[in-house]
């Protein structure tokens, strides 16, 4: 299977995707565990032209061909050679993520998101957990993390809202791939919330 994780920043997505490659590893799967932007070479040096820098670094234009750029590589020398030899892909963020952040948060391009991940991606995960929580939590929790990966928590706490306000929209559209998990509570917590939805 194809897994992804989603969610707003600091909602903690990374660690139950890591949780979840984890616990199927134990079950003798062989789990791949990535994420996006990056999980290959060419990706991660995309990823820092994302991730760093002022929150108006690039227009929503700009960043979405650098995503999508960063993707199309993440596909060709990871997800598709791992799924080619059977093995399971968990990845922290896919294309609902920039469904999300740049056709719906950040700029009304939605279509456009759609046509470019139409013509240059063309598959989605077999299953999306979104994992949820309050803004105003992921946001304290993101900020907390310190580093220099914070240009979308450097949009604020509004811009965290709208990103939570358009999971919940793609998660009502897609009812058959995408399962909402509740992220309160400890990390244990939903961990058994992820497992439980897992078919």
């Amino acid at each position: 299977m194809f897994i992804s994780f989603e969610g707003i920043d600091g909602s903690g997505k990374s660690t139950q995707a890591r949780r979840l490659a984890g616990a199927l590893a134990e079950r003798g799967t062989e789990t791949v565990l990535t994420r996006e932007p990056g999980g290959s070479p060419g990706a991660e040096e995309i990823r820092r032209l994302l991730v760093e820098g002022g929150s108006e670094r690039w227009s929503p234009e700009t960043e979405l061909l650098l995503f999508t750029a960063a993707r199309r590589d993440h596909l060709e020398r990871l997800i598709r050679p791992a799924l080619a030899r059977g093995a399971w892909v968990v990845t922290d963020r896919f294309a609902d993520s920039t469904r999300v952040y740049q056709g719906a948060a950040r700029a009304e391009q939605r279509a456009l998101v759609d046509d470019l991940h139409r013509l240059m991606i063309g598959i989605e995960p077999d299953l999306t957990f979104i994992i949820d929580i309050d803004p105003e939590i992921s946001l304290s929790r993101g900020q907390a993390r310190g580093g220099n990966e914070d240009r979308f928590e450097g949009m604020g706490l509004d811009f965290q809202r709208r990103l939570r306000d358009g999971f919940h929209a793609l998660a009502a559209e897609n009812s058959d791939r995408i399962r909402l998990i509740d992220g309160s509570g400890d990390e244990d917590e939903v961990a058994a919330r992820v497992l439980a939805a897992l078919p």
